[in-house]
């Protein structure tokens, strides 16, 4: 990584793991511990979320520029030739985890005993920036976790199918993000470095089916205002490609490197989300299954799977 680069990753808040990774705390650890407020990935799925470790195995690589993306791009990086083993990345993210909470504890605000909990992440979020499936030894870091009590979350653009057919080890949850009905907007939003990054996706909506009674599937729509919204047809068609557990309605929010490029206006109100959620709804059969409206967040479910699922972990 560029020096320039990691100073700016710094600055930012997050924590240089390794020679490839990251952590960063969410928003929403900070919301758990000072005010009790949960994200809503525990509304919906159950996990705690002050107890969530928000990582990314692959800092400076990824398959896309998307136009909406807060993070920092400078995805400059294409070929290494040596990776962390797992079990040192574990080890050194959840070290760096307790560096990044150790200061809420002098914060009369903050609750003790979640403070305490958060010490020990029972809950691994694989989405901070860059495209998480790059990293090769993904499948045994998931296992890693696994082996630890740890349920995952892995988050992936659908750029790289392979890696997803080459999990031994499924993630607790599997999110696929189509931010787009078609080509056409695809190449305009999310800026593929790869030439074939739609038909790509596709490949990965097809393989979704398959991966259903390993693990929850999620497809997430990343709705932009006055870009991607609309095109209710279009995205039932990919949604019944996929046939995922869920499918969250997602809008995006204006923060980070994203407001270089976009506006205060193309982040879209929560009525305009349940506007599109209801439209798809009626499209897809999903059921609209819960909202939350500060999070700008709809999901829907196909009846398979329930929300608020409990997993087992272990607590130290």
């Amino acid at each position: 990584m560029k020096d320039e680069h990691g100073r700016l990753l710094a600055k930012q808040g997050y924590k240089l793991v390794g020679e490839h990774s990251g952590v960063k705390l969410c928003h929403w650890m900070r919301q758990k511990l000072f005010y009790g407020r949960a994200c809503y990935k525990e509304y919906f799925y159950g996990i705690e979320c002050h107890r969530c470790l928000q990582m990314t195995p692959v800092l400076t690589d990824c398959t896309q520029q998307c136009v909406f993306c807060w993070r920092h791009p400078g995805f400059e990086e294409k070929d290494r030739a040596e990776w962390d083993e797992p079990e040192n990345l574990l080890d050194a993210m959840v070290k760096a985890q307790r560096q990044l909470v150790s200061g809420f504890n002098g914060d009369e605000r903050c609750s003790r005993n979640l403070w305490k909990e958060a010490q020990d992440p029972t809950q691994v979020a694989i989405s901070l920036t860059g495209e998480p499936t790059l990293y090769p030894r993904l499948s045994d870091f998931i296992a890693l976790c696994k082996s630890r009590g740890m349920t995952t979350f892995l988050v992936t653009n659908g750029t790289n199918p392979d890696a997803l057919e080459r999990l031994d080890t499924l993630p607790t949850q599997l999110y696929v993000t189509v931010a787009a009905p078609n080509e056409e907007i695809y190449r305009r939003l999310c800026s593929p470095m790869l030439p074939d990054g739609w038909e790509r996706l596709q490949r990965t909506l097809g393989i979704l089916p398959s991966l259903g009674n390993r693990t929850r599937t999620v497809v997430r729509h990343t709705l932009v205002e006055g870009w991607n919204i609309g095109w209710e047809d279009e995205y039932a068609r990919l949604d019944s490609k996929a046939q995922p557990d869920f499918v969250e309605c997602k809008g995006y929010m204006f923060l980070g490197h994203s407001r270089l490029l976009l506006t205060i206006d193309n982040m879209p109100k929560h009525q305009r989300i349940q506007e599109f959620a209801g439209s798809l709804s009626e499209k897809t059969g999903y059921a609209i299954a819960g909202e939350k409206a500060d999070s700008r967040v709809a999901v829907m479910g196909s009846g398979k799977k329930q929300l608020r699922i409990p997993e087992k972990t272990v607590k130290k």
